[in-house]
């Protein structure tokens, strides 16, 4: 039920069967009463359009009979709606997919009074995701819609503020039409919608992406149908906008960082590190950022316009450098002020990591765990946790779920090796079940040694060959937007670890709703206890050499293999309440470990060592 009128936008040039797509779509799906009205504006269409929608008796049309552009075409249009009513831009090359997309934007927008443009979740015709928020890199100019090309699993399922949104479908309350007026008309199509959320946001109005609206976008059907010169067009909106914006943008930095971390490279430091400083940029840290090995301009296929950005500022000395990485490379710091971040999962860590540790000015980890490992081994250098995160956007009991099986899905998520006791969980879980029994045992295993032969190593285990099943993903890279779809294909995370230094697949399973078994020991116990999960005894601490020479004279947990029999058994029999228990570590992991707050705590550190510099 809409509380407000609403006046529907829908500008045309041509493409008629999109437009009669459109309109066909939305009549389906949306109340037209005495709240909403459609307001058609045509930019002097000669393929049968305006003929088509003369029949509409449900349309209002305006007929500017010549291209006008979709800055002055749309303003015409929001001149002629009612002082009451709400305004809702919409292209003619989207489709209605639900009944309740309008209230939803509606609910969204009214939430709370600062907020004052809603956008979508749009996808393309073939299913990909096109849109989820935008955002414009202060490098390239050129702004970027957020998940663009992901497979659609339903991330950034939830309301999030967002820089901007594109105009394809862009809610606006009356107040902020009231407040900064039309579309710029500097603008003649692209940037215009980029701009006018920028011009919201100085008026205080922030703009949010409505997680639980998804619409279909065709994309770009005006410039291809009317056969437009795109690149032209857009070079001189893309001047205007800089013209107007360039100097506010880049003085919005509240802090500058050196940051030099793994980025490119596969490996946990490096997923982390663009997780952190990605967030960071949203917070307004001015990040400088070098690559611990290689080159600046090495994968920049993968990477997004913003860590471009960051590889190409200066590297600048007299800024807090942070070294984000292994203990032994805290010697790569050569900053004014200089801070090594870094963890380990044994109760200790090597001499040479203590001695370079001392040789900052201070140190981060991820944990109190850590905290007290570094302390004890002698870092006399002061300490801080600063945790690392889980992105809501990918990791959330919304995610679609693709499962393998409709059996009772115990899932685990490791690199083969001694610290992630597989040989304990897979003895483990054939002693607690059958092969009668309705379960199924999903391991996701990355192997990096080729000197190992996993399917040897099980086979070594001597395992019942009448057990319960067991299914092997093995070496295969899941993008990180479709982990979460991986953790939400079961329904138990077991992870019977010797040790973490953060624990990152256990803060990811929590926050898609899994109820999760996992070693009470080392770095992830800050955020995992018997109130959001089920924690497993630790049997006796054991020499951790075996993993690395650096471990020698270190112990790790030996996870009880019989409580970890219990543990499983009693998820299984117990389904509903680990259910909820996993919906409460969610909750927990959402709203307390995000990397929106890991960040926050990082900048709010850097701003203390800037004040004292």
């Amino acid at each position: 039920m809409l509380n407000k009128n609403v006046a529907i936008i829908i500008l045309t040039w041509n493409g008629l069967e999109y437009t009669r797509k459109c309109l066909e779509t939305l009549k389906m799906h949306t109340p037209l009463n005495e709240t909403v009205r459609i307001i058609v504006v045509d930019n002097g269409s000669v393929d049968g359009t305006v003929d088509y929608l003369r029949t509409l008796p449900w349309v209002t049309l305006i007929e500017n009979g010549r291209n006008l552009g979709f800055v002055r075409g749309n303003n015409i249009a929001i001149q002629a709606t009612k002082p009451q009513e709400d305004i809702l831009l919409l292209n003619n090359d989207i489709e209605i997919l639900h009944n309740d997309w309008l209230e939803s934007l509606q609910i969204a927008a009214y939430q709370q009074p600062d907020i004052g443009i809603v956008g979508c979740r749009q996808i393309l015709p073939n299913g990909l995701l096109l849109h989820a928020g935008t955002y414009m890199p202060r490098s390239v100019w050129w702004g970027q819609q957020i998940g663009s090309l992901e497979k659609d699993v339903n991330q950034y399922g939830i309301d999030r503020e967002v820089e901007g949104v594109v105009g394809a479908c862009m809610y606006i309350k009356r107040d902020v039409i009231d407040a900064i007026g039309l579309l710029d008309e500097a603008f003649f199509s692209y940037f215009e919608d980029t701009d006018y959320c920028l011009r919201a946001q100085e008026a205080g109005y922030r703009t949010i992406c409505a997680g639980n609206v998804t619409l279909v976008h065709h994309q770009n059907v005006s410039s291809t149908v009317n056969q437009v010169n795109f690149s032209k067009l857009f070079q001189k909106s893309q001047r205007t906008f800089r013209q107007k914006w360039e100097k506010k943008l880049m003085s919005k930095s509240e802090v500058s960082v050196f940051w030099h971390s793994q980025v490119g490279a596969p490996s946990g430091y490096a997923v982390s590190a663009r997780e952190m400083i990605l967030k960071l940029d949203e917070l307004r840290v001015d990040v400088h950022l070098a690559y611990l090995y290689g080159t600046d301009w090495m994968d920049t296929q993968r990477d997004d316009h913003r860590i471009a950005a960051m590889r190409q500022r200066p590297k600048d000395l007299n800024l807090p450098q942070v070294v984000y990485s292994s203990g032994d490379l805290f010697c790569k710091n050569s900053g004014k002020y200089r801070i090594g971040y870094t963890m380990l999962e044994v109760n200790g860590i090597p001499e040479d990591w203590v001695l370079q540790a001392n040789a900052m000015d201070e140190i981060w980890v991820p944990s109190t765990f850590n905290l007290e490992t570094f302390a004890n081994s002698g870092v006399t250098k002061p300490i801080y946790v600063m945790p690392l995160g889980v992105n809501p956007d990918y990791f959330n009991p919304k995610i679609r779920a693709f499962r393998p099986s409709q059996r009772y899905t115990f899932l685990s998520v490791f690199e083969w090796g001694e610290r992630k006791a597989a040989d304990v969980l897979l003895r483990a879980y054939h002693r607690a079940f059958l092969r009668k029994d309705d379960v199924l045992l999903l391991l996701k295993v990355i192997n990096t040694d080729p000197g190992v032969d996993v399917h040897k190593e099980i086979l070594n285990l001597g395992l019942p060959t009448d057990g319960p099943p067991v299914v092997v993903i093995y070496n295969q890279d899941l993008p990180v937007h479709q982990m979460g779809s991986l953790y939400r294909s079961a329904d138990c995370f077991v992870l019977p670890t010797r040790g973490e230094g953060w624990g990152m697949p256990v803060i990811e399973a929590m926050a898609c709703g899994l109820p999760v078994i996992a070693t009470n020991w080392s770095a992830h116990t800050d955020f995992m206890d018997e109130t959001v999960a089920y924690p497993l005894a630790v049997a006796e601490l054991i020499p951790a050499e075996a993993k690395c020479p650096y471990y020698k004279g270190f112990a790790w947990a030996q996870p009880d293999e019989d409580h970890l029999i219990q543990q499983m058994r009693y998820v299984y029999n117990h389904r509903e309440e680990a259910a909820a228990k996993g919906a409460l570590a969610s909750q927990r992991a959402l709203e307390s470990w995000s990397w929106h707050h890991a960040a926050q705590k990082v900048k709010n550190r850097l701003l203390q060592i800037s004040n004292n510099l």
